[in-house]
């Protein structure tokens, strides 16, 4: 990567490390439906000039079921299932299961889509789940006011993440990044009007929820979808997918910061496995096999 690659990079994994802020602040105020709405929806709204071409106009209308697809499972499913984990859940912790998504895109694609798991992969994941189970053991309580649900939320968020990876991959490749970022965007923006405005909060949201809820369009989706498409342009995919693993250590950063969230010795140990988990299943991390030398025969 070059330098301008790398901070970019940098850069990236920071604005999606305060997404995880952003919600935490709003989410209690606006909701999780009706904060994704706003999302979604500034959003769209920015990222939509980049369409005003008659090619790429035309492929959103060839393409509108696709874009309809992957804008739900993508973008509104997940992020509202996140919205509703960190109702609960504190921000860092949040994003260390979301840095799971390789594992079930990894796992989905070699159950639906032919995609072959070599055999260090199954160790990553096996690492990885570990590394959830320590970071969640002693939370999964599943009685009325526990975490078990919200926790499940985040790990539901990471398998839509993984379903509408492999979908793209198999179905949109073909497409531009630009149709697919703004295009899919602005279908998330449709999907979420209805129910959005009915749950919308009766009671008056403050300026903060708003500063917030604006970041999180504005700058961890708006900008950082920018960002994402152009490092995956100019460094390749493989270079790009690092950012997995700069995201939860920058949430859990900004979380102590702005927040005051706690960094126990459980969370840097779960993070620690489930992060080499994730590396060794997504290929950035190799294990070497040791070369068996033949005895010559006397």
């Amino acid at each position: 990567m070059s330098p301008a690659d790398t901070l970019r990079l940098i850069l990236l994994s920071s604005l999606w490390g305060m997404s995880f802020i952003f919600m935490r602040v709003a989410v209690p105020e606006f909701g999780p439906v009706p904060l994704i709405l706003v999302r979604m929806g500034v959003g769209a709204l920015l990222l939509i000039p980049l369409l005003l071409s008659l090619r790429y106009l035309k492929l959103v209308w060839e393409n509108k079921g696709g874009l309809l697809l992957l804008g739900l499972v993508n973008h509104v499913l997940p992020f509202v299932l996140l919205a509703l984990a960190t109702v609960r859940l504190e921000a860092g912790f949040t994003s260390l299961i979301n840095a799971t998504t390789p594992i079930f895109t990894a796992l989905l694609g070699a159950l639906f889509f032919t995609t072959p798991v070599q055999r260090q992969q199954y160790l990553g994941l096996a690492l990885a789940f570990i590394g959830v189970y320590v970071l969640s053991a002693n939370r999964l309580d599943f009685a009325l006011g526990g975490d078990g649900w919200f926790i499940l939320s985040a790990l539901g968020a990471t398998f839509c993440y993984g379903a509408a990876s492999n979908y793209s991959k198999t179905y949109l490749s073909h497409l531009p990044v630009r149709v697919l970022a703004a295009g899919s965007t602005a279908m998330s923006a449709l999907i979420l009007l209805i129910p959005g405005l009915l749950l919308w909060p009766t009671e008056p949201i403050s300026g903060l929820a708003w500063a917030n809820g604006l970041g999180l369009a504005v700058f961890s989706t708006t900008v950082a979808f920018l960002l994402y498409f152009g490092l995956i342009s100019s460094a390749g995919a493989t270079a790009t997918s690092t950012v997995t693993f700069l995201v939860p250590v920058s949430a859990l950063l900004w979380g102590y910061l702005l927040l005051g969230e706690r960094l126990s010795m459980q969370i840097l140990v779960g993070m620690a496995i489930t992060l080499v988990g994730t590396a060794v299943a997504t290929g950035i991390l190799r294990l070497r096999r040791r070369r068996v030398i033949p005895t010559q025969e006397q």
